[in-house]
């Protein structure tokens, strides 16, 4: 039997929609919150963390971290592992992930318009028209990120990612439910050899995202009959060193029988390919008022292979640990509004597993004494050797590594 894909707008009536499908095809109903699962189970990172992948929006540490593509790569294979049976209703923003070329999905989109939007959040919710309003908006800001991030299209009910879009303000939900079942038994939509060869493809393309990833690694990947195809999307120095340590790893992964790599449209930018690196760290967040000389620390880093970002402000800084999870801080003391002392007390009190190392050119014995007895990891001046200030940062993620092993 075929597969029912299902995506709307918020308040486009898509619960009950679904309710009614499920009624006329005792098909089984799968969610976001069932690939997830799977995907948190297959890799062990906290739910809530993997569903954020499906935000628009990315930490500002992904591009050294991979942590958002490494989330899709296990959303993707827990899908994978999903679609191997069929008779499913799968709704969702996971239904994007369903690649192409699997033809026995029915994909539906459920939209409708915003006037009609805005008093249906009214009926359902029982809120204000604006309230209405600001929740559409923010809703479809995510779906829209969402679906640029997988397909690159920034709209999300482009009508070419689906087989029907249905009007929910000109259709009720008996007659959705009814055009949804009609089609679903179409012949266009049988599953077929090669349909569920597909399947196959795409669960075994998972597989190897994921392994990749494992090995700090992130290119695009595609599969077929066994043979997988790699494509470097970044631009690297050392290409054929890279393209020999890819197949070298994709070949481990059971079912593989052939790789090739080749460099995608976006190769010769300016990106370079970076391969995360476990063991230094990444989610670096620099927080100094004195911008020449923080960004600077910051290029000398990322020549070592330490990805940062970087914070001229407590007020600022505080509001990144909140939003992208930095695991070390390099932190001043003497700055405008909160000072380092101030962000290292809040920073201890609701994040006490981030590692802080102050450096600071205008501290005093007795500010040393305050930043260790509140839990900062190292206390260095300025000016620091870029080596002693390496090391200190290695020690620092060689704890956090070790505390993620005995959490694990």
């Amino acid at each position: 039997m075929s597969v029912i894909s299902l995506f709307g707008g918020v308040f486009c009536k898509e619960e009950a929609v679904a309710r009614e499908v499920l009624e006329q095809t005792g098909y089984r109903k799968l969610s976001d919150e069932d690939v997830i699962a799977g995907a948190g189970r297959l890799c062990g990172i906290p739910e809530n963390k993997i569903r954020r992948a499906f935000t628009g929006r990315s930490s500002v540490f992904n591009k050294f971290t991979h942590e958002k593509e490494n989330a899709i790569a296990h959303l993707r294979l827990s899908l994978a592992e999903l679609l191997v049976e069929e008779s499913m209703l799968l709704c969702g923003f996971s239904t994007h992930l369903i690649p192409q070329t699997v033809s026995h999905i029915l994909r539906v989109c459920l939209i409708a318009s915003l006037k009609d939007r805005v008093a249906e959040g009214q009926s359902a919710r029982g809120v204000s028209a604006k309230e209405a309003l600001r929740i559409i908006r923010h809703d479809d800001e995510e779906r829209a990120g969402w679906v640029e991030t997988i397909h690159g299209v920034k709209d999300p009910w482009e009508t070419g990612l689906y087989d029907i879009v249905v009007p929910m303000d000109k259709k009720t939900v008996a007659e959705a439910a009814a055009l949804i079942g009609e089609y679903c038994g179409s012949a266009a939509v049988a599953p077929t050899a090669a349909s569920r060869q597909a399947v196959a493809d795409f669960r075994l393309a998972a597989q190897v995202e994921v392994r990749l990833a494992a090995e700090g690694h992130n290119v695009g990947v595609t599969a077929s009959k066994g043979a997988v195809t790699l494509t470097i999307n970044k631009h690297v120095l050392m290409l054929s060193r890279l393209e020999d340590e890819l197949t070298a790893i994709v070949m481990q992964v059971p079912g593989v029988t052939a790789v090739q790599t080749g460099v995608g449209k976006d190769f010769h930018q300016s990106d370079i390919y970076r391969r995360f690196d476990f063991q230094l760290p990444a989610k670096l967040l620099l927080v100094d008022d004195e911008r020449e000389f923080v960004e600077t620390l910051s290029e000398r880093l990322l020549m070592r292979d330490m990805g940062s970002a970087v914070a001229y402000d407590g007020e600022t800084a505080l509001s990144m640990v909140q939003e992208d999870e930095p695991e070390v801080m390099i932190l001043d003391l003497k700055m405008p509004g909160i000072d380092g002392i101030e962000v290292l007390r809040r920073v201890k009190t609701t994040r006490p597993e981030i590692e802080v190392i102050i450096l600071t050119g205008h501290g005093s014995e007795a500010d040393r004494e305050v930043c260790m007895q509140l839990g900062a990891f190292a206390y260095l001046q300025k000016p620091v050797d870029i080596d002693v200030l390496s090391d200190t940062l290695k020690r620092a993620n060689a704890k956090i590594q070790e505390r993620k092993k005995t959490a694990d």
